[in-house]
């Protein structure tokens, strides 16, 4: 049977490193965090594109912006009037709680930080992860779909299992650090948009070996 450690290590030797998370300040992580929110990584780099062609990727000129045009830059991500509130509030977070400069809230501690997070319209649990792991550098385990298909497929995980049950069952099998929580997390996006999808694609999967469920394809 698989194991979590193991399952990374043949992640890793099959695929390399993915230098995730793309964005050159945290503050764009956080956006990407929030824009990734039911919609693929490749409609979030056309809306990063956009914001970076109208000067909108700062706290500051974010919250300037009207939302409706805000809502039109950041459209291909779908749900876009949604998501534009959801960047108004998280800026006004930020204003409030650090003069608009995301970094410097670095140095809170973690659990702290997250409820903070989590109080924040539209940021839940994987989103304020994302912030703490990739924007911050907290360690932290992040949990999406991808994690929980792959890892009840391997059968180290029970259906039904919460999110925070999950992150636990995570960070109790690895040892706590930051980089490997966010090169795994990576490594498993990178499985799931190409093998482990609904319909698994179990040919030229690396974990095929040790996957139960691939017996059955």
């Amino acid at each position: 049977m698989a194991t979590f450690r193991a399952v990374h290590d043949t992640l890793y030797a099959a695929f390399g490193s993915q230098h995730w998370w793309p964005a050159q300040t945290p503050f764009e992580v956080a956006v990407g965090a929030v824009l990734t929110q039911n919609t693929a990584w490749t409609n979030v780099e056309r809306a990063i594109a956009n914001l970076h062609r109208a000067q909108l990727l700062s706290t500051e000129a974010m919250l300037a912006v009207p939302e409706a045009d805000l809502a039109e830059h950041i459209r291909p991500t779908g749900y876009f009037n949604v998501k534009a509130r959801r960047l108004k509030a998280l800026c006004q977070f930020l204003r409030e709680a650090a003069d608009g400069r995301l970094e410097d809230l670095a140095g809170e501690a973690t659990a702290d930080l997250r409820r903070r997070l989590l109080g924040v319209n539209g940021v839940g649990e994987e989103t304020a992860d994302s912030i703490l792991l990739y924007a911050l550098h907290h360690p932290v385990f992040v949990v999406d779909a991808y994690t929980r298909r792959i890892f009840e497929r391997l059968e180290l995980l029970e259906s039904g299992l919460s999110y925070t049950g999950i992150q636990a069952r995570f960070e109790a099998s690895l040892p706590r650090d930051r980089a490997l929580f966010n090169e795994y997390h990576a490594l498993i996006v990178a499985l799931g948009k190409d093998y482990c999808k609904p319909k698994p694609r179990c040919g030229g999967c690396p974990l095929r070996p040790q996957c139960p469920a691939a017996a059955e394809t």
